[in-house]
């Protein structure tokens, strides 16, 4: 049995060895052609620097200096001329070469496939698309080539570098199997000498020292030439740089932040309690002054606590993850370096939530004094300052408080409102996902900058921005605007991967467009028995696709033939309990839009408010509660495809291999 095992994991080994080996030969080629065409470049810019300035010279007198610039041009003339000979026995062809006329661009036969990553580079490639199918003649396509300039250069040096990251990253892990393989077969060994009073062992052992995966130096030497490769040519000779960029650090685990979360935690007790107490003595929520108040409060307030219990949530989601070992640093393609961990999203939301409850306090104390007698309109700066503070937080450009982080979001905010011009990661729609959730934020957003911008909070005319059509309007396109965005996202992962599963993803989004326009309408025209009958069809609909998507595609579940019954056969959590129980919550979540059907009669402002904050909370729980088991079936596909490290796709291909 254990023979079984020592050939297993030689076979494993022998493959994956195999596929790098085979994998740094092409990054070597290409390698070798990214210099070659950068020299070529080099050389022609050269030529046409000396061109230009031969013509500028050629009315004054010649000199000395002169002939021997004219001396220079045929010498690196014939250097192009060798690296171009070069460059055809790697198997690049020439359309042009280097003896046409100097201003000629260089164009070989070949193509560079640079990912449509940006709105520009999709839009280019899109209309080249069409103009070679639709305008241009196949055969004439055939023969042409693709012009050669210094942007594409520099794209394709960026995925080649890339690549070899990624490279460098597979050959540790798999220099790691091996010594993790070697210690067991040698735990295992000595243990069966301990049970079996024998010394079989060294004789074993020897078996396994000369076996492929031991006894292989291929890796090592793949690894060597890498670090030598990469701090050549990416690092300009500096091993210190290279190194950065092969084996990252991980950040190390400060004490100082679980102190500051134990802090932050406590003064924001301490705060909600004063508040609480502050607010009831006070009768800030009586019939007679909560309409002003929760007009005022209420959006900007509930906007930051939406924000911190979605922090807190993501917090738990990165702890349950790290606990259970789900790789999700290589799922989201995180940095090791500056990555947030649990810690840090914890200190983030305990800290906000301590100035947000801070700001309530003072904004109520001074309600509730003489000192706002003469001016209250001057008190609502409060929440607007707070708002203020936030985002200049968030684009500070200073590196302080998680600037990577900052700067992070907010690429992924870009990528989701330019869903179909950004290629689409899986930390994108994942964000895209968590925006579905957070409508009613996006609505407080919306409340409090038309409440502000408007100038009602000098008059306190609340009724201002929500008779307004255009605001009324404006709750459409937000409401809209998340289910929109990740419905394009699914449309570009369709364009770029050809999987029908996208289209149906899509059209899970569009029923979640049509259910929300309809109780929005509904919420308008509540006497309408039409319009309640169409609430009922379209969520009803919604939900029922939703479910479906969440149990089965998002989460693995609900296979008949899988040895865990009505779930899947890899599980993470060892007690099955969880996964149904887990069902059954994200069943009864999900269908909390019935709330809007049946109205709530004899109720104040603040009741409803609390109702609405109660249900947006609940839906932020439940997408937390998704988040865990969306990325645990993500992980356990990686793993039962063996994947590890990212597959980069490489610049330079033969046009011969398009068909």
């Amino acid at each position: 049995m254990l023979d079984d095992e020592l050939n297993k994991v030689n076979q494993f080994y022998k493959s994956k060895e195999s596929e790098f080996v085979e994998r740094g030969e092409m990054l070597n080629k290409q390698l070798q052609i990214l210099h070659d065409l950068k020299r070529i470049l080099s050389d022609r810019r050269h030529l046409t620097a000396t061109c230009a300035l031969s013509r500028s010279t050629s009315s004054i007198a010649r000199s000395s200096d002169f002939s021997e610039e004219q001396s220079e041009s045929p010498r690196n003339s014939s250097e192009t001329e060798e690296v171009i000979a070069a460059l055809e026995k790697n198997g690049v062809k020439f359309v042009n070469s280097s003896k046409s006329s100097k201003k000629e661009k260089i164009k070989v036969a070949m193509r560079i496939d640079i990912p449509a990553t940006t709105p520009t580079k999709t839009i280019s490639a899109v209309t080249s698309m069409l103009w070679e199918d639709l305008v241009n003649n196949p055969k004439k396509v055939r023969g042409g080539g693709e012009y050669i300039n210094k942007k594409k250069i520099q794209c394709a040096e960026k995925m080649i570098r890339g690549a070899f990251v990624e490279l460098y990253r597979g050959l540790g892990f798999l220099k790691t199997y091996s010594s993790l393989n070697m210690k067991a077969f040698t735990k295992i060994l000595k243990k069966f000498d301990k049970v079996s009073n024998q010394k079989a062992s060294a004789s074993y052992l020897k078996v396994v020292k000369t076996s492929h995966f031991i006894s292989s130096d291929k890796v090592v030497r793949l690894m060597d030439e890498v670090e030598s490769l990469f701090t050549h040519h990416f690092a300009n000779n500096d091993r210190k740089r290279a190194m950065k960029f092969l084996r990252p650090q991980h950040q190390k685990d400060s004490h100082m932040v679980t102190f500051f979360v134990g802090l932050f935690t406590g003064t924001f007790v301490t705060l909600f309690s004063i508040y609480a107490i502050l607010a009831h003595l006070s009768g800030m929520f009586t019939a007679s002054t909560q309409a002003s108040y929760m007009e005022t409060v209420y959006p900007i307030f509930s906007m930051f606590a939406l924000l911190s219990l979605h922090l807190f949530v993501y917090g738990c989601n990165l702890f349950a993850w790290k606990s259970s070992r789900i790789n999700y640093m290589f799922i989201f393609e995180f940095q090791a370096s500056n990555a947030l961990n649990y810690r840090d999203a914890f200190l983030i939301c305990t800290c906000l939530m301590t100035g947000v409850v801070g700001a309530m306090v003072l904004h109520l104390i001074l309600l509730s004094t003489d000192l706002a007698s003469f001016a209250p309109h001057r008190l609502d700066f409060i929440p607007a300052l707070l708002f203020l503070s936030f985002l200049l937080l968030l684009v500070c450009p200073f590196n302080i408080l998680y600037r990577p982080t900052r700067y992070c979001f907010l690429r992924v905010i870009r990528n989701i409102v330019c869903s179909p011009f950004y290629k689409v990661l899986m930390v994108d729609f994942f964000m895209a996902d968590q925006l579905t959730s957070q409508i009613p934020l996006l609505r407080h957003i919306e409340s409090a900058a038309c409440y502000f911008t408007a100038g009602s909070f000098k008059t306190h005319r609340y009724e201002t921005c929500k008779s307004g059509k255009l605001y009324r309007e404006l709750v459409y396109v937000i409401s809209f605007a998340p289910y929109y965005w990740r419905a394009m996202q699914c449309a570009r992962r369709w364009f770029d991967e050809c999987n029908v599963d996208h289209l149906a993803n899509l059209g899970k989004y569009v029923s979640a467009m049509v259910a929300a326009g309809a109780r929005l309408t509904y919420a308008r025209q509540p006497s309408s028995p039409l319009w309640m009958g169409i609430v009922l069809v379209t969520s009803v609909v919604a939900t029922v696709y939703q479910l479906y998507w969440d149990f089965v595609k998002d989460w693995g579940l609900f296979n008949p033939r899988s040895k865990n019954l009505w779930l899947r056969d890899d599980l993470i959590l060892k007690k099955r309990p969880i996964y149904y129980a887990s069902i059954a919550f994200n069943f009864c979540l999900r269908v909390l839009w019935v709330e809007t059907v049946m109205r709530f009669n004899n109720i104040g402002m603040f009741e409803s408010r609390l109702i609405d904050f109660l249900l947006a909370s609940l839906e932020v729980i439940r997408r937390g509660h998704w988040n865990y088991y969306r990325l645990e079936n993500e992980h356990l596909n990686n793993v039962g495809k063996f994947r590890a490290v990212k597959r980069v796709p490489l610049p330079f291909r033969d046009m011969d291999s398009d068909a």
